[in-house]
C-alpha cells in the first residue's frame, strides 16, 4: 500500500519497506532524455578527438616524408 507524502503531490511512502517513490513520470521522462542527449554529445566529443587523433598522426607521417598511400 501506498502512502502520500504530505506536501509532495508526487511522492508516496511504501508501507511495507518505508521507501519513499515518486510517480512524477514527467521529471523522469525528462531526466532520461537529458541522460541520452549528454551520452550522444560525450560519444560524438570521442569520435572527434579519434579523428583529430588520425588527422595528426597522417600530417606527421607527410610531414616526415613517409609513405602513407
Amino acid at each position: 500500500m501506498m502512502i502520500p507524502v504530505k506536501g509532495h503531490p508526487n511522492l508516496y511512502r511504501d508501507e511495507n519497506t518505508g521507501a519513499i517513490v515518486n510517480y512524477d513520470t514527467n521529471s523522469y521522462n525528462q531526466y532520461v532524455t537529458m541522460q541520452n542527449s549528454r551520452n550522444l554529445q560525450i560519444y560524438e566529443i570521442e569520435k572527434m578527438k579519434k579523428d583529430i587523433d588520425e588527422i595528426k598522426c597522417l600530417l606527421r607521417e607527410f610531414l616526415n616524408g613517409t609513405k602513407w598511400y
